[in-house]
């Protein structure tokens, strides 16, 4: 049974084979192909790009085989499901705010509960170079979205992404254009000496940018 349910998944007929693997589970309930059509069950709904019940049968394949040798793989497909689902809200159109960053923000979180519970994972590796690109992602959304704010004159809202940027996502590129959006936001609503203040931070942080001012400078026609 096992072995026919697996052929059916090869062959990307995925809804048959989500329903071999529960009749194995059914006819089966206890033993090793019934644990393996769990995480076949959960692989094959995330191939459907049924990310919930992708998600929802890793799920019961941690909580009820928490000592498998493959829990591991459960967790890196919780982070997979949702990862795609992620990159999609960086198609920067339209308004940003409306935008539900959640998707990246539980891939993130599945992908680092696999790199702290199991860092010597075969998956650990590329959860890493994911979680990274997910960070940046998301420092990038809060700041199209500080952008949006400012532009639309309101400038607490622009403030707040901004600093969510620089205390979430420190590491991250995004920073110096959170920065910029502050100093600008404390500009136009008049604090001078947040102002300052902010841009000290920038200057000290990114001392090319400083450079590249200075230059821009000196370049404005008398």
């Amino acid at each position: 049974m096992y072995t026919e349910a697996k052929t059916t998944l090869q062959d990307q007929n995925y809804e048959s084979a989500i329903k071999k693997f529960e009749s194995l589970q059914a006819r089966y309930p206890y033993g090793h192909y019934s644990q393996q059509a769990q995480l076949e069950i959960a692989y094959a709904y995330y191939k459907q790009n049924e990310a919930e019940s992708a998600i929802a049968a890793a799920d019961r394949f941690i909580k009820q085989y928490p000592n498998n040798p493959h829990v591991d793989y459960a967790y890196y497909l919780k982070g997979l499901a949702n990862f795609h689902g992620g990159i999609g809200l960086f198609g920067m159109q339209g308004d940003p705010t409306e935008r539900d960053p959640k998707a990246a923000q539980d891939s993130f979180a599945a992908l680092k509960d696999l790199v702290a519970r199991f860092p010597g994972s075969k998956y650990a590796p590329d959860a890493r170079l994911r979680m990274q690109y997910l960070i940046n992602a998301l420092a990038k959304y809060e700041v199209h979205v500080a952008n949006y704010y400012q532009r639309r004159g309101a400038y607490i809202a622009a403030l707040n992404r901004s600093k969510e940027v620089l205390i979430a996502y420190p590491h991250s590129p995004s920073t110096l254009d959170a920065l910029q959006i502050m100093v600008r936001s404390y500009d136009a609503m008049g604090m001078e000496k947040l102002r300052d203040d902010a841009q000290r931070v920038l200057e000290t942080n990114f001392p090319d940018y400083k450079t590249s001012k200075a230059n821009r400078e000196n370049d404005q026609p008398l």
